[in-house]
C-alpha cells in the first residue's frame, strides 16, 4: 500500500509502504502538496496549520493533533475524513483543570501578587475538599477528570447530551446550578454549546461558587462573566478564553476573583510520546484495512 504521512514528527514510525514526511525532509510551504494522503497538522500551529489541508488534493485523512475541531472543519476538503486526537490530552488538561481548582479556592493568585510586593499576608481560605462539583461535558476528559478528583472528599455530577456514562442529562443542569461549588467546563464548542454560560445560566450558580473552563472559550459569555467577578459573586479559572489570545488591555486580565492561564490544558510534555503513540496507531489501522478512530466529520 502506497501512503504518504506529514506530521510533525521526523521519527514517527510508519507501517511499511507508507512514506514519512516531516519539517526535516518537507516544506509545507514550498514542496509538492498533492502528494500527501494523511496529514497531521501542526500541534498549536494555528489556523496557519489548517489552511495546507485544502492545498492537498490527495489527501484522504485529516487527524488533529487535538481534541477541539470546530475549527477544522471549513479546511477540511470534499472527501476527506476529519479525526481528532480525542484521549491523547486528557491527563494534562485534567491535571490542570483540578490545579486551577485548587489554586482558585485556596488563593494563588493573591500568593504571587503578595510575594511580588515582599509582603506576608496570611489569611484563612476556603477548602477544595468538601465540595460538590459538577463537570460539564462528560466524555473522555470529563471523565479523566472525575477520575482525578476521586482522591479528593468531594462530590461529583456529570453532565451530557447523552446522560451516558452514568452522567445526568443537559436538561437537568440549570436546576441543580445552584448546588455546586465548581463548575467544570469539558465539552466542545458547538452551535449547541456557544454562550451555554450566558449571564441567565451564570447567575444561577451558587453565590462564591467556581467556574473553571479548560475547553473552549466560546462556550462562556466573557462579559457576562466579567460582570459576576468584578462583583464579587464568582470566582474563575479559565485556561480558554473569547477572544483568544486574550489581547493587551481586555477586562478579563483585570478582572476579580479570576486564576488565568493561556491555553495550556493539553500542551505539557506528555503530548509528543502520547501523540506520536497515537497517529502511529491510526495509521496502523489504515495500513490493516480499518477506518481510523476519532472520526469527527467527514465532508
Amino acid at each position: 500500500m502506497s501512503f504518504t504521512v506529514w506530521s510533525q514528527w521526523d521519527d514517527l514510525e510508519v507501517p511499511v509502504g507508507f512514506t514519512r514526511l516531516s519539517p526535516a525532509n518537507f516544506s509545507l510551504d514550498s514542496d509538492d502538496l498533492s502528494q500527501i494522503n494523511f496529514y497531521v497538522s501542526s500541534y498549536m500551529g494555528g489556523k496557519k496549520a489548517l489552511e495546507y489541508a485544502p492545498r492537498m488534493s490527495s489527501l484522504k485523512f485529516f487527524q488533529l493533533p487535538n481534541a477541539g475541531y470546530e475549527d477544522a472543519i471549513e479546511f477540511t476538503p470534499k472527501g476527506v475524513v476529519l479525526c481528532n486526537a480525542r484521549g491523547v490530552h486528557d491527563a494534562a488538561t485534567s491535571e490542570l483543570a483540578v490545579g486551577l481548582a485548587i489554586g482558585v479556592r485556596r488563593g494563588f493568585a493573591d500568593f504571587v501578587r503578595a510575594a511580588d510586593r515582599g509582603q506576608w499576608e496570611h489569611k484563612r481560605y476556603p477548602s477544595f475538599n468538601g465540595s460538590n462539583i459538577a463537570i460539564v461535558g462528560y466524555g473522555s476528559i470529563g471523565q479523566t477528570l472525575a477520575k482525578a478528583l476521586s482522591g479528593f472528599d468531594v462530590e461529583v455530577t456529570g453532565f451530557s447530551r447523552s446522560a451516558s456514562s452514568e452522567s445526568k442529562p443537559m436538561s437537568e443542569l440549570d436546576s441543580l446550578l445552584p448546588t455546586f461549588d465548581f463548575v467544570f467546563l469539558t465539552l466542545p464548542l458547538n452551535a449547541e454549546s456557544k454562550s451555554l454560560f450566558d449571564a441567565k445560566r451564570l447567575s444561577l450558580m451558587k453565590t462564591g461558587s467556581v467556574l473553571i473552563n479548560v475547553s473552549r472559550g466560546g462556550i462562556v459569555d466573557t462579559d457576562a462573566l466579567i460582570l459576576e467577578l468584578n462583583s464579587g459573586r464568582l470566582f474563575a479559572g479559565l485556561d480558554v478564553t473569547d477572544p483568544e489570545p486574550l489581547p493587551l488591555g481586555h477586562p478579563l486580565w483585570s478582572a476579580k476573583n479570576l486564576l488565568l492561564s493561556p491555553h495550556v490544558g493539553g500542551d505539557s510534555d506528555i503530548f509528543e510520546s502520547r501523540g506520536k503513540k497515537f497517529v502511529e496507531a491510526q495509521l496502523k489501522r489504515i495500513a490493516d484495512g480499518q477506518e481510523p478512530i476519532n472520526i469527527v466529520y467527514k465532508n
